[in-house]
């Protein structure tokens, strides 16, 4: 089974530096791995430099200051730099406030926008309208949409979220669940935390298991239940009853999205 981690962070001034996670995919045999900007950082030379010191293993996720003038300018630098795709929220725009033209061009650029945001963004209205007139842009939505998986009125707004798998360009991505789960009063030597929220079921059920991907979202995973046990847990998780559905959720859908 090929593995891929879609969901990573790396860096100097924030996060671990790129050997760090490495070393995490050397230790739990982990093929692959998609370097997403972090927050507040637009220069991706490191990430590309990383990409680049292991040839084939990376792809890299760059974000663009969008406030810029020059924001269309830099996002074909990033394209012609070798960039999988843009980091977007799902509500993001332009300097000049449009939202579609931006969206548009990373469309025509053939990127991958991996989307992060709250799930109410990514149920809105203006949301759905905007997928509908980028069909050609694949758009990963991070971190299961953003939902609480313990509230009641963030279970339904996620719910709705869920519909946009109507649209066949949109993904989601399955974390750690860490992510999703309380973390257990009392723990025992092995790794025990028992999901019984239901929404990886629920993403199962509107996606189809060949449009969800696992992300470990190193290195913040490590706060949680860490990275062998966020592996561990989505590959071991009931939702996945084949050997054909884990290979998607672990690697395949992830190795066709980013074009590993």
């Amino acid at each position: 089974m090929k593995i891929v981690d879609s969901h990573c962070h790396a860096g100097i001034s924030w996060f671990e530096p790129i050997e760090m996670i490495v070393y995490q995919m050397d230790q739990n045999k982990v093929d692959h791995a998609v370097l997403i900007q972090h927050r507040g950082m637009y220069d991706s030379t490191y990430l590309l430099r990383c990409m680049s010191q292991y040839p084939g293993r990376f792809r890299v996720i760059a974000i663009v200051d969008t406030s810029r003038d020059d924001a269309p300018q830099n996002l074909e630098l990033s394209a012609s730099l070798g960039v999988a795709g843009i980091r977007l929220n799902p509500t993001e725009k332009s300097k000049d406030h449009d939202q579609l033209s931006f969206w548009k061009q990373i469309e025509s650029l053939g990127l991958v926008v991996s989307s992060l945001g709250a799930v109410e963004e990514f149920a809105s209205k203006e949301f759905f309208r905007l997928v509908s007139l980028v069909p050609d842009l694949t758009i990963v939505v991070e971190h299961l949409a953003g939902v609480n998986a313990h509230d009641k009125d963030s279970l339904e707004v996620y719910r709705q979220a869920l519909e946009l798998a109507q649209y066949p360009n949109v993904r989601i991505k399955v974390g750690g669940l860490g992510e999703i789960c309380e973390r257990p009063s009392r723990l025992m030597n092995q790794f025990s935390i028992v999901d019984n929220s239901g929404v990886i079921e629920m993403a199962l059920d509107a996606f189809g298991i060949e449009r969800m991907m696992w992300g470990s979202d190193y290195p913040p995973v490590s706060n949680r239940e860490g990275y062998r046990n966020a592996l561990d847990g989505i590959k071991r998780h009931p939702a996945f009853k084949t050997d054909e559905e884990r290979e998607w959720i672990m690697g395949k859908t992830a190795i066709e999205t980013f074009n590993f």
